[in-house]
């Protein structure tokens, strides 16, 4: 039996996910495709990648036999995706955890509940993910890495052995830690930035070698709940 899979956010992140999904149903079907919640009341009743907007966050609510990923942040809206997991209140075993059939994670890698891993992505070995992760196409993590929840990894972005990511950090697209480094909780890393030295919490750096910018929220619009 298929599993019923509800995607939260119809934005860019939702929809690379949904062909995520496609591209594991398509070597062993797993998971029937429900469609997208959003609380952009302009988008709902629409289609996105052939997929149909069922309604605001609020559905989810009145449809507890549904799986769910959430599917939403960016580096404007640190730790939006930790509030909307917050606020839906599901229990852990609500939500998927997906493995594009094109990454590769070794058995040593632990994975937390939701997390995402898309194509060409590669963990190594004796890596810690914690929960709701997503890692963009690219990604590679090495030896003795530890991730904190609600993490989220642009395209390409590397880390090398044994560093530490605080949870909801965001690291850009091909950003690279140094090995044996600390990212701080909510702290941004800069696209194709260098890093070589740790990155307090709450912190923005970018630039090679990566240095500091300024605090997170600063001159930073916090997103809403939507992620179109």
């Amino acid at each position: 039996m298929m599993t019923p899979l509800v995607v939260v956010g119809a934005g860019g992140f939702g929809r690379e996910t949904v062909e995520l999904v496609r591209a594991i149903n398509a070597v062993s079907p797993r998971f029937d495709l429900r469609g997208f919640v959003d609380d952009d009341a302009a988008l709902i009743g629409g289609q996105r990648v052939g997929l149909s907007i069922l309604g605001p966050l609020a559905w989810l609510a009145e449809h507890d036999d549904v799986t769910v990923v959430a599917c939403v942040g960016s580096p404007s809206s640190i730790g939006l995706r930790r509030r909307v997991v917050e606020r839906l209140g599901l229990p852990p075993r609500r939500y998927a955890t997906l493995v594009h059939p094109a990454a590769v994670v070794s058995p040593s890698v632990a994975l937390g509940v939701g997390t995402i891993i898309h194509a060409t992505s590669v963990c190594t070995a004796d890596i810690t993910i914690g929960a709701h992760v997503a890692m963009m196409p690219g990604v590679v993590l090495t030896h003795d890495d530890v991730v904190g929840d609600f993490v989220t990894f642009g395209a390409g972005a590397r880390l090398a052995g044994s560093v530490s990511v605080g949870p909801d950090a965001y690291l850009g697209s091909s950003a690279v830690v140094r090995e044996r480094l600390e990212i701080g909780a909510t702290a941004i890393v800069g696209m194709g930035s260098v890093v070589t030295t740790s990155i307090p919490a709450g912190q923005v750096w970018a630039g090679n070698p990566a240095r500091f910018l300024r605090l997170v929220g600063e001159r930073t619009a916090i997103g809403s709940v939507s992620a179109a």
